[in-house]
């Protein structure tokens, strides 16, 4: 068994590096003590987005998400957090990943949620963020758990502005998911939802997941069982990777990628 830190990379997947330091302090606050976790940013170069709520945002993040993850495995991470409750490109991510695991804050959520309930809410910003997001889930074979969306109509930056409005916002929205829908659990649907958790759970005695905390938790976990019992990403298939001959033939990943920015935690 290995004895050096567990070490994680938790991406933010846009060129908007403002959040970093508030993700890199949720970290310090939850991780394990012999856990190393780097923050990063995008380069700016993949514009200045603070949010990937509309498609066009999303696919042009693409490129330097898949030449990030290249570069995490490089660098000897044990696994990668995508920080974005779209779980954006993450079996593209997987594929090119090596022996690193790569975790999304969505799938985290629901598989600890479907540990302690039958059907799950999400809590979404946005009525727009519903139809991709409801994609997600029926891919990864949840659909017939997932109890509703409910948007309290904010954007992601709004969520951090006002933390009394956003409480009172994500209250209501809770417990119309608990009391007309009939969720048995509730998942935060945005990252940047976070501080919040608690006291919902607190009032409506139901979990109440944050995929910031879920998804951490769950590379961790990941980590762990690579390391003890050498469970990593399989490269037969579907999750075949391309090989190394065509990478190089092709002239791909010739350079380092450079981030935008990086917060180690330890």
């Amino acid at each position: 068994m290995e004895t050096t830190p567990i070490k994680i990379m938790y991406i933010n997947p846009v060129g908007f590096d403002a959040y970093d330091s508030f993700f890199a302090t949720m970290i310090k606050e939850n991780k394990f003590p012999d856990t190393e976790v780097h923050v990063r940013s995008l380069n700016a170069s993949v514009g200045q987005m603070d949010n990937l709520e509309y498609r066009t945002f999303n696919a042009l993040i693409a490129s330097d998400l898949i030449k990030a993850t290249r570069q995490a495995a490089k660098e000897g991470f044990d696994a990668l957090i995508i920080g974005c409750f779209y779980d954006p490109y993450i079996f593209d991510t997987r594929e090119i990943s090596g022996d690193m695991v790569v975790i999304g804050p969505c799938q985290s959520s629901i598989e600890i949620a479907l540990k302690l309930s039958n059907k799950f809410s999400v809590i979404i910003g946005q009525k727009k963020w519903e139809h991709e997001m409801q994609a997600t889930i029926k891919d990864y074979g949840y659909k017939d758990h997932l109890a509703s969306f409910r948007a309290v109509g904010m954007t992601v930056p709004e969520f951090q502005k006002d933390h009394k409005v956003t409480e009172e916002k994500l209250m209501e929205a809770a417990q119309l998911a608990i009391e007309k829908d009939h969720a048995e659990s509730i998942i935060l649907g945005c990252t940047l939802e976070f501080g919040f958790f608690k006291k919902i759970q607190s009032r409506f005695n139901v979990p109440v997941l944050d995929p910031s905390l879920a998804a951490l938790k769950q590379a961790e976990q990941a980590a762990i069982l690579k390391r003890n019992y050498n469970w990593k990403p399989s490269r037969q298939w579907s999750t075949e990777a391309p090989s190394e001959d065509d990478i190089k033939r092709f002239g791909l990943f010739k350079e380092d990628y450079q981030f935008g920015n990086n917060i180690i935690v330890d």
